[in-house]
């Protein structure tokens, strides 16, 4: 079932800010602590799958899946040839609606998935509206051209220059697109997600 309760409850459960967004990190910096009949108290020492079950929930949330696609995600992962730790994050780090916000095109990875689904952005010349599709290294994503003067890009647009690209990203901010010239490494990976742990919970 997706969760339509408050999302700053979710950064306060897992002790990070999930969204993005700097509401979140100013309700974390007055309430912090988890929330709930514990009076915002951390909880004692956790065990290992605990542990591993919290950064599962932590990855999960941050990138906006559900539980059956975290879990496509990492059978998928999984089966890929090499470390399925670092498979998954390469997977997650591909996602459309993970692009676009990589990209400074939205200032959170929630308002990307809302851009896509409402149809905003060309996959290759195509129009898009399915935010897990996994770009490849050649893909050209671009604002539709009608939607290129809606202010909300404006605004986006003006933080752009502020944004650390990473390199496998290639955005031209006059054109309004981005170019996939490579496929993310391990250093352009999410670094707030320990994914071995994520391999250990699924493992059991």
């Amino acid at each position: 079932m997706k969760y339509t309760g408050p999302k700053a409850r979710l950064c306060r459960r897992e002790g990070i800010n999930l969204f993005g967004s700097e509401k979140y990190q100013k309700i974390m910096g007055r309430r912090p602590g988890i929330p709930g009949i514990h009076g915002g108290k951390r909880l004692g020492k956790m065990t290992e799958y605990a542990k591993q079950l919290r950064e599962k929930q932590k990855a999960k949330r941050m990138f906006g899946l559900s539980e059956k696609q975290f879990r496509r995600t990492f059978d998928r992962a999984s089966a890929m040839s090499g470390v399925a730790g670092s498979n998954l994050l390469q997977l997650l780090e591909r996602r459309l609606d993970n692009v676009l916000y990589r990209s400074g095109f939205a200032m959170t990875r929630m308002q990307s998935r809302q851009f896509v689904s409402h149809g905003l952005f060309m996959l290759n010349g195509r129009r898009i509206d399915i935010p897990s599709v996994q770009i490849r290294v050649g893909d050209v994503i671009e604002i539709r051209s009608k939607s290129k003067t809606s202010p909300v890009f404006k605004k986006n647009l003006e933080e752009l220059s502020n944004v650390d690209t990473p390199t496998w990203l290639k955005v031209d901010a006059k054109k309004l697109q981005v170019e996939i010239v490579d496929l993310p490494a391990a250093q352009h990976f999410e670094q707030a997600v320990e994914s071995q742990m994520i391999v250990e919970f699924y493992s059991r």
